[in-house]
């Protein structure tokens, strides 16, 4: 009699963890908005709402059913830099502590943690990149987030970036933090402009500039950008068409326009996401005695097996699909072979049948 079915014991099943890893490059003409400029020079592929709590930033003019979403980009400030005297103030306070509750969580009074360095200092204005969870995937690969950014000069379409800063990840496949409420998390470093960006990690003058949250997809900075103090420093660098102080785009700009200078000054993003693949493998073992005949009505011929040519020949069958059953007999997954397998007395066979979630 044929055989239907057979059960999996405990070693024929086996579930493994697979990372895959796509590298993902973001160009500043995207992110700056000079990729795509429609009537009277707007910017077709940044998304401003009628809110303005963040804008969004697309590959493509959002209105296309071919955009793709990159990421959302808004800034906020502390309790500690609130002033009633400054645009949308309240707005600005409430993105600050939404951001710092979710990504920092509260401490031992119940008051939501502030955004602090790896020693303690606050940090009490922060620009908020939250990735698109299309670019971002599971999450974002420790150790490859990096930005390249211009301090120096007003943007202009026809002069190009000066004075770049990067900034990168450096510690974060090894020394990552884990005390947020959405995952790990590591120090984002800037080097000064003028050094060496092919040598980072040579014992240049780095500073602690913010954090990226692996999980979240969230990257934190610094309202100063890592330009660095000084002449050239946050009060008086410029940071926008207007030649204006950071300081003066902070507390005297709108969200969306603080915005548009931050985006104004990136000039490359790349970084590596993380897709988790978890699989479940099944070890279909086919012994000898196990599938020589088929439950097909076609297989017979006047109760003769069409597959043999004299009566004396072994039964044979040939497997052409595997399928995975539930305890009460109910079908969940069928693979299909490439080839058909020749299946007799004098073989066995083992087949493995991979799942992935």
């Amino acid at each position: 009699m044929a055989t239907i079915f057979k059960n999996f014991s405990s070693t024929d099943i086996a579930s493994t963890r697979t990372l895959l890893h796509e590298a993902i490059p973001i160009t500043g003409s995207i992110v700056s908005g000079t990729y795509q400029r429609g009537e009277g020079g707007t910017e077709e592929n940044i998304k401003n709402y009628s809110h303005g709590i963040f804008q969004s930033v697309y590959d493509y003019p959002y209105l296309s059913s071919s955009a793709n979403h990159i990421l959302d980009l808004t800034v906020g400030y502390s309790n500690a830099i609130s002033s009633s005297a400054y645009t949308q103030n309240t707005k600005k306070v409430n993105i600050y502590n939404q951001m710092a509750q979710m990504l920092n969580g509260y401490d031992h009074t119940g008051s939501i943690k502030k955004f602090q360095t790896s020693g303690g200092v606050d940090q009490d204005a922060m620009v908020f990149f939250n990735y698109a969870r299309l670019l971002a995937k599971d999450e974002i690969k420790k150790e490859t987030y990096t930005m390249t950014f211009a301090s120096g000069g007003n943007w202009n379409e026809s002069i190009k970036f000066t004075d770049l800063i990067t900034i990168k990840d450096l510690s974060g496949s090894s020394q990552y933090r884990v005390d947020s409420p959405v995952g790990e998390y590591g120090y984002l470093m800037s080097q000064s402009a003028g050094e060496n960006s092919n040598n980072f990690a040579s014992g240049d003058n780095h500073v602690e500039i913010g954090k990226v949250y692996y999980q979240a997809g969230i990257v934190a900075l610094t309202a100063s950008m890592g330009i660095p103090s000084g002449a050239a420093g946050p009060a008086q660098a410029s940071f926008g068409v207007k030649q204006e102080s950071i300081d003066a785009v902070l507390t005297g700009s709108t969200i969306g326009a603080f915005s548009d200078a931050v985006r104004n000054k990136i000039d490359n993003i790349t970084f590596n996401n993380t897709t988790e693949l978890n699989s479940t493998i099944y070890f279909c073992r086919i012994h000898h005695n196990d599938f020589n005949y088929s439950s097909n009505p076609t297989y017979l011929s006047s109760s003769k097996i069409r597959v043999k040519t004299n009566a004396t020949d072994q039964p044979v069958t040939y497997i052409t699909s595997v399928g995975l059953y539930s305890a009460d007999n109910e079908l969940l997954a069928v693979a299909k072979l490439s080839e058909p397998l020749k299946k007799d007395p004098t073989n066995e066979l083992t087949l493995r049948v991979r799942l992935d979630y």
